[in-house]
């Protein structure tokens, strides 16, 4: 006798049935990358090399990151037990929520901002709550304290901000910390290198403040999905019971000490960039363009109503670039990641036929 089978099909829990999807516009991404914020280059040499010796018979162990994450502790100053390797910063941003949003909790975000944090947020029992930065898109310093409440539980802070390109400042971040002791302020850096600011040296002396990096960025390793979280013990115990034991894979930690010893080729990028960004902004500026000040590795320019034409036609001409119309205060606009001056050149070729093509005259004209 053959038994029924129910028609029904399990059911996830309502929290997943009311996420929003996120769907990474990752296709024909051949041409200049201008579109993700990655390095536009290639990761350092030595990488390269270390990825030549590794053998086939060490894929064969499951990865061991406690002796890796000794050695970024180091270069970091900080101790191996304030830090912790995941898969990308999006696992650091995970982890960190699952352990510490409750129900009636509140995840506090200045928007807009990095889109993963109100997705993650959304996984579990907390509530977001946003808090709307003003036309010039600056950091929204009073009102984010103002927002502040007891149910406060994380403060999500990228610095600097992307879309935006905005920055806090320290003095800004640490009176956050101050006024919300009972919530836990995470001060993501993903930008840091285009930066040079950081919380870093308040690790551990600051009791609520937790710090996360990308490795996807300067470093060029977002193939390998690097990041980190660094924080006080008595915080980072918690979220390591949470995170996978082998969720940075041997690939990965191999090639992470090589990239950071390499602080030449750092600093050539890093420097490339930012020549580049100052004469992509005077292209902008000459060519009548609407931008933002940025302090990190892309620009956020206004284009208006015909912001996806705009991007169809970049892409047409070889250069993809990302359209931000959807972020909150965002309406019209679109963020360039800025590579090298050479590709920086081309892609304000690439801007202007666009504009002329479009009949835009730019939008500060």
């Amino acid at each position: 006798m053959t038994e029924s089978v129910s028609a029904m099909t399990p059911i996830p829990r309502a929290r997943v049935q009311a996420m929003k999807e996120y769907y990474p516009p990752l296709g024909n991404r051949e041409t200049l990358r201008l579109d993700f914020n990655e390095n536009t280059v290639a990761c350092s040499p030595k990488v390269r090399e270390v990825l030549g010796c590794i053998s086939a018979g060490s894929l064969t162990r499951y990865p061991e990151r406690a002796p890796v994450e000794a050695i970024v502790a180091a270069h970091l100053g900080l101790a191996p037990s304030q830090v912790a390797l995941t898969n990308g910063v999006d696992e650091a941003i995970h982890v960190l929520f699952e352990a510490f949003l409750d129900e009636g909790d509140e995840l506090l975000l200045p928007v807009p901002t990095y889109t993963m944090y109100e997705i993650y947020a959304s996984a579990t029992d907390a509530r977001a709550v946003a808090v709307q930065a003003a036309d010039d898109l600056q950091f929204p310093f009073e009102r984010l304290l103002a927002a502040i409440s007891p149910r406060t539980k994380i403060i999500a802070i990228a610095n600097p901000n992307s879309p935006s390109g905005s920055a806090a400042t320290r003095a800004q971040l640490v009176e956050i910390a101050a006024r919300a002791p009972h919530a836990v302020l995470l001060v993501d850096e993903a930008y840091f290198h285009f930066h040079g600011e950081t919380v870093v040296d308040l690790i551990g002396v600051v009791p609520n403040l937790m710090m996360a990096r990308t490795f996807s960025k300067a470093y060029g390793l977002a193939g390998l999905r690097l990041g980190l979280l660094a924080g006080p013990v008595e915080l980072m115990r918690w979220v390591k019971r949470v995170l996978s034991p082998y969720s940075v894979n041997s690939l990965a930690l191999a090639c992470l000490p090589p990239a950071m010893e390499d602080a030449a080729y750092l600093d050539w990028y890093v420097g490339e960039v930012l020549a580049a960004r100052a004469e992509f902004e005077a292209a902008l500026d000459k060519a009548g363009v609407r931008r933002w000040p940025s302090r990190a590795n892309f620009v956020l320019i206004e284009i208006g109503a015909r912001h996806k034409e705009f991007t169809r036609l970049m892409s047409a001409a070889g250069v993809l670039v990302r359209d931000r119309s959807s972020d909150p205060g965002c309406d019209g606009c679109v963020r360039i990641t800025v590579g090298t001056r050479e590709q920086m050149r081309q892609a304000a070729v690439a801007l202007n036929k666009t504009l002329a093509a479009l009949n835009i005259k730019g939008v500060s004209q």
